[in-house]
């Protein structure tokens, strides 16, 4: 992880290393990367061994990815594949370099209305809870995990319906709060639902699907 992230950094800052002067290297990221609190931990010695300040733009996929377009960015941390490919074939990227990876979770409050408690398979847990009609809070905001949640909602033949689907339109800490507000089950990579945990009343209750899989992968801007 350490290694790629790096890496994919070093390749981005080489127009500003050795040149004098603080630079900035603009990182369009993902909300649910900076909520895990990962940068903290990795961007300091970068900065320190480079000389060079990295300008965190924390926001969903999609929107990284626009902003990385528009000659915003120099470099993006995201984790929906096939934009990212998109993005390198329409030239506006160099290279993909895979970093890390982690999972998806659905979380929802210790009642568990829907029944759903250690269940594996995503795509039964969702039927179950548009069956019950449980609450869902979905970010809403053409994310990374809101296209995630998205294509299982429709390889799953459910239609979300307005009187038990919420989008919040908001990153994933947002989203998870509001989900604890309404006591109502959403998706969240286990990252940031980890970070924020202790001041959640939301539990894992699926976890373990191979379609769960959620990888990130930086991509340094083409010049």
């Amino acid at each position: 992880m350490w290694v790629g992230l790096v890496l994919a950094l070093e390749v981005s800052s080489l127009p500003f290393l050795g040149q004098a002067a603080k630079r900035e290297l603009r990182l369009a990221t993902t909300t649910s990367t900076e909520n895990s609190g990962l940068l903290d931990v990795l961007l300091p010695p970068f900065e320190e061994g480079y000389g060079v300040k990295v300008k965190v733009i924390a926001v969903g996929t999609g929107a990284a990815i626009r902003i990385a377009k528009d000659g915003n960015a120099d470099i993006i941390l995201v984790h929906a594949r096939n934009l990212e490919d998109e993005f390198i074939a329409q030239g506006y990227g160099t290279k993909r370099y895979q970093v890390m990876h982690n999972d998806f979770v659905i979380v929802g409050p210790a009642e568990d209305v829907a029944k759903i408690e250690s269940e594996k398979d995503v795509l039964r847990t969702l039927k179950t809870i548009a069956t019950n009609k449980a609450g869902f809070v979905s970010r809403g905001d053409n994310s990374g995990t809101h296209i995630k949640e998205t294509s299982l909602w429709e390889i799953s033949g459910i239609k979300p319906e307005e009187s038990w689907y919420l989008q919040s339109g908001s990153g994933m800490a947002s989203t998870l709060r509001i989900a604890n507000e309404k006591r109502a089950y959403t998706l969240s990579d286990r990252g940031t639902y980890l970070y924020l945990q202790k001041e959640l009343d939301l539990v894992i209750l699926c976890e373990g699907d191979g379609r769960l899989f959620n990888s990130y992968g930086v991509i340094p801007v083409s010049p």
